[in-house]
């Protein structure tokens, strides 16, 4: 089971509504899609999404980075070696997180097509199917209400709310949002980095009425000291984002005084299958839980991270709605979604066949 081509392109997808965040407005998404072929037939896929703003990359350094010269050594390469190919990759392409991803996700697919296993099945299998968050930018009072019975409506239960432009307007959102959806739905808010120490201290003791299960990257990326002062009954239900992108800062977050209850693993971080699961690892021996969370991207990668998600025994969130909101994709099946409950195929590998 040889390596005998590597096709890479660029993909332009267009997302069915925009979106904002604390820095941003969204309309439009870019994706690099890797496909791995052998000479026994099979493509492994691979796609990559990453964040500039985050690791200092996006797609179209993704695509450069995915040229002939650097991907050629690849060619002939034994997929049976599946592990050790990983690891090169992780070498050669170690400032290149989307370059990473995405090779990484495609050799994956492949080897447990070569087992005729779905991917999870070779990971370890430890959840059948866990709910997704679905996500409400930042908006008025009156939009988020409108967005957030439709996707009850659609039958998710946990909604995720962005915020941190206005610590007061934040709250007011969150208390007319509890007062709709009632108590059945459990809501989430993301800060992206928004908040003060002492702003995330008033919002969350101003909260307890809505009650927000989790509070994501309140503080800036680099504020870990900030992180770490924080009281404990706070510090429980924050979950790092920004903050957390290698195995390394895995390390780093997790040693005492402990910065988080959760950490947020994204491929697009971390460069991958193979490193998330080394920062799972070092999370579960350090009883941290796990978010698994996803930019706009392809359902290759959201799939991909669904199969690492629940061969995570420490998983306890997923924010995995990435590719719902795309108008288009490339490729079809991969993950079933019910009712906001997200689980995988039978299919070996990622369970994803490319659209005609």
């Amino acid at each position: 089971m040889k390596i005998t081509a590597i096709r890479v392109r660029k993909e332009d997808l267009d997302l069915t509504r925009p979106y904002s965040i604390a820095y941003k407005t969204v309309t439009a998404v870019s994706n690099c899609i890797v496909e791995i072929e052998t000479d026994t037939g099979n493509i492994g896929f691979g796609a990559a999404n990453p964040s500039k703003d985050v690791v200092g990359v996006d797609v179209d350094d993704t695509v450069a980075a995915l040229n002939e010269e650097n991907t050629e050594w690849l060619l002939g390469k034994d997929m049976r070696e599946m592990q050790q190919l990983v690891y090169e990759v992780q070498q050669q392409f170690a400032k290149q997180p989307g370059a990473c991803a995405a090779l990484d996700i495609a050799l994956h697919d492949l080897f447990a097509q070569h087992l005729d296993i779905p991917l999870v099945k070779f990971l370890g299998q430890k959840h059948t199917a866990l709910p997704t968050s679905i996500t409400i930018g930042i908006k008025s009072v009156e939009e988020t209400l409108q967005e957030a019975e439709e996707y009850i409506g659609r039958g998710f239960k946990i909604l995720k709310v962005k915020l941190g432009q206005s610590k007061e307007e934040d709250i007011e959102r969150l208390k007319k949002l509890r007062e709709q959806v009632g108590k059945d739905v459990i809501i989430r808010v993301d800060a992206n980095q928004g908040y003060t120490m002492l702003q995330l201290e008033d919002f969350y003791y101003a909260t307890f009425g809505p009650n927000p299960e989790l509070i994501e990257q309140p503080l800036t990326a680099n504020a870990v000291d900030d992180y770490r002062r924080l009281p404990t009954e706070i510090k429980k239900i924050v979950a790092l984002d920004e903050t957390l992108v290698t195995p390394q800062d895995a390390y780093q977050l997790t040693s005492p005084p402990r910065t988080a209850g959760i950490f947020n693993i994204k491929l697009m971080k971390c460069g991958g299958i193979g490193h998330a699961r080394e920062i799972a690892n070092i999370a579960k021996n350090a009883r941290v839980d796990l978010m698994w969370g996803c930019n706009d991207e392809s359902r290759i990668s959201i799939t991909a991270a669904l199969h690492v998600a629940l061969a995570s025994s420490n998983t306890k969130y997923l924010d995995l709605d990435g590719s719902l909101d795309l108008a288009r994709d490339v490729v079809t099946g991969g993950f079933e979604l019910n009712n906001g409950m997200m689980s995988l195929t039978d299919l070996p590998g990622l369970g994803v066949k490319r659209l005609t």
